[in-house]
């Protein structure tokens, strides 16, 4: 009967030594070496990634929003749930608000497509209270007062619209004018911007049906007004 061996070397000598080159157990710590290197790279490419991915959902200071789209009334109780927003500050429930839509600008993540919708806009317009639900976070705002020196029939449009309409040729017009307000509360990736600022820019188109269609660019910062 013939014995079975290895064409360069007996299984006793692999076992007693095992560093030697050409050995079973070279090979398993070249494994084992190549798997633990292949692991540290995933894991760094990983972490690398999920760092950037952090601070891509970080807002810039500032960021530009667009609110665009016709008002629907907000019934009260229709269950808003306030947004995460202190309920001491607004109550989107009590029937006063009114919501468009947000579409991202510049600066906030989404802004690469600019026609899709990243949330919804609420605010009195017999008021002066509003706010952004957006993703992940929400942020409320109140609009500053008319100075008094503007509070005339000449009114430029500074924290108002303009006295001057501008008729669209089908029974309604356009309102121009811009707007101050400051941020009163702030949660989640936008928490940074509490006590921050809004300057916004107006061109709302008032339909002759009475409803009104929005188009305002909303500039948010973390600086406070003047």
């Amino acid at each position: 009967m013939t014995s079975r061996r290895t064409p360069s070397m007996t299984t006793d000598q692999v076992l007693t030594n095992p560093s030697k080159p050409g050995s079973g157990q070279e090979a398993i710590n070249l494994q084992r070496r190549t798997l633990i290197g292949g692991s540290l790279a995933a894991l760094l490419l990983s972490s690398g990634r999920l760092m950037a991915e952090e601070e891509g959902r970080q807002p810039k200071d500032p960021f530009i929003l667009l609110l665009a789209g016709i008002y629907q009334p907000v019934p009260a109780g229709s269950g808003q749930g306030n947004l995460g927003l202190n309920s001491n500050t607004l109550n989107l429930d009590d029937g006063s608000y009114s919501k468009t839509k947000i579409y991202p600008i510049f600066g906030i993540r989404g802004s690469s497509d600019q026609d899709r919708a990243i949330g919804n806009f609420f605010v009195q317009l017999a008021g002066n209270l509003c706010a952004y639900d957006l993703p992940e976070g929400a942020i409320a705002m109140q609009f500053l007062d008319v100075p008094p020196l503007l509070s005339n029939p000449n009114s430029l449009g500074y924290n108002n619209y303009s006295t001057i309409a501008h008729p669209d040729e089908m029974g309604g017009q356009f309102l121009e004018g811009t707007f101050e307000l400051t941020i009163l509360e702030a949660t989640g990736i936008y928490s940074a911007f509490a006590g921050g600022h809004n300057h916004m820019v107006a061109r709302t188109h008032a339909l002759a049906n009475g409803s009104l269609d929005e188009f305002c660019f909303c500039n948010i910062s973390q600086y406070q007004f003047p």
